[in-house]
């Protein structure tokens, strides 16, 4: 990505993260129109949907969610841009933003009901750049978050923390200097490189194949999404994330031809995006406390990393996990509302 559209890229999405942080329909709509392209393409996490447009963007994601946090702000803590390169050519741009939406929660969105209090949803959102206008959003957020907020989350429980994610320890993601391509494309190498090795296990030998101790910070931090959670360390990551991952999913990144990546770097920063980014099967010993079914998924995990003396230090994820559910033939929030039913039941009678 040369300089000028390093700049560009960053500069629209910033005009639509200031109009989000004082949140109101008629600034930002007014932005959307502007900056973006008449026909944008929007990928949104489940049940949101895709949708293509300005205006159906704004009626789908954003106007029942400022309904329901009339005091809606969003808060980034990392934001960088940068080149998908493919066989070593700059092919789509992309910004790629980290942060959480917040605000007084005080009407139900989703049939998640209300809790009067501040709330945080995590997202991660990604713009392609063409032409000075922004093509295409694909975007999570972190829905489960907030129905653990509201008590109503039907599911099992994460095996990592569950808490809210912080911003990186450096306080440096929202990324205002001048490109630099040799760190920019060392941090994404890394990143590649640590992904192909994992990518060895089981097929080609043990734990130790992928060679964790060689691309990862003893101090690490990964930051799952609600239903995961977070992880600490090589071990945690380990125990809280990757073992059950692996033995319910053996044959990842067995199918290339059926997903998509998007890798880009901003300086010690790396993120990839893509939809869906893994294909793979739900075997062995199950997951997130659903049976193996034996049937083949599509994974949206959209992530950041933090290089830190060449090692990763922190790594930022989201997976549509409810997308994953729906797949399995489970609907959470068809078992959110039934929960709800007998929790409100109970309060009736005078109960819980």
């Amino acid at each position: 990505m040369n300089a000028d559209l390093y700049s560009i890229s960053k500069a629209l999405v910033s005009r639509l993260r200031r109009a989000m942080y004082n949140f109101s329909e008629k600034t930002v709509c007014d932005v959307l129109d502007e900056v973006l392209s008449e026909d944008v393409i929007v990928h949104l996490a489940h049940p949101l949907g895709d949708m293509t447009g300005a205006d159906q963007y704004y009626k789908t994601a954003y106007a029942p969610l400022l309904n329901a946090v009339p005091d809606l702000e969003r808060r980034d803590y990392i934001v960088i841009a940068g080149s998908n390169c493919v066989d070593g050519q700059s092919d789509e741009h992309w910004v790629g933003c980290a942060g959480y939406y917040t605000g007084t929660f005080t009407n139900s969105w989703l049939d998640i009901p209300p809790t009067g209090h501040m709330m945080h949803m995590r997202f991660h959102e990604f713009y392609r750049v063409e032409n000075n206008k922004i093509v295409e959003i694909q975007a999570l957020w972190d829905i489960p978050e907030l129905m653990m907020q509201a008590g109503a989350w039907p599911m099992t429980p994460s095996l990592g923390r569950q808490w809210h994610a912080p911003a990186p320890a450096t306080q440096d993601g929202v990324l205002n200097c001048e490109p630099d391509y040799k760190t920019s494309l060392a941090s994404q190498n890394l990143i590649i490189d640590m992904l192909t090795q994992m990518q060895k296990h089981p097929h080609e030998g043990g734990p130790e194949i992928m060679q964790l101790e060689r691309f990862w910070d003893p101090r690490m931090s990964w930051y799952g999404p609600s239903g995961i959670g977070t992880a600490r360390g090589i071990e945690g990551f380990r125990n809280h994330h990757q073992i059950p991952f692996l033995k319910a999913m053996p044959d990842r990144g067995q199918y290339p031809d059926e997903a998509n990546h998007h890798f880009f770097a901003d300086h010690n920063y790396v993120a990839v995006t893509g939809w869906p980014n893994m294909v793979q099967t739900i075997t062995g010993d199950g997951w997130l406390g659903l049976n193996p079914t034996g049937a083949k998924i599509e994974l949206r995990s959209l992530d950041f990393w933090r290089i830190e003396n060449d090692l990763i230090r922190e790594n930022w994820v989201l997976v549509d996990i409810l997308d994953v559910y729906r797949q399995l033939g489970v609907d959470v929030f068809a078992r959110m509302r039934e929960m709800n039913c007998v929790k409100q039941y109970h309060l009736a009678k005078g109960g819980i």
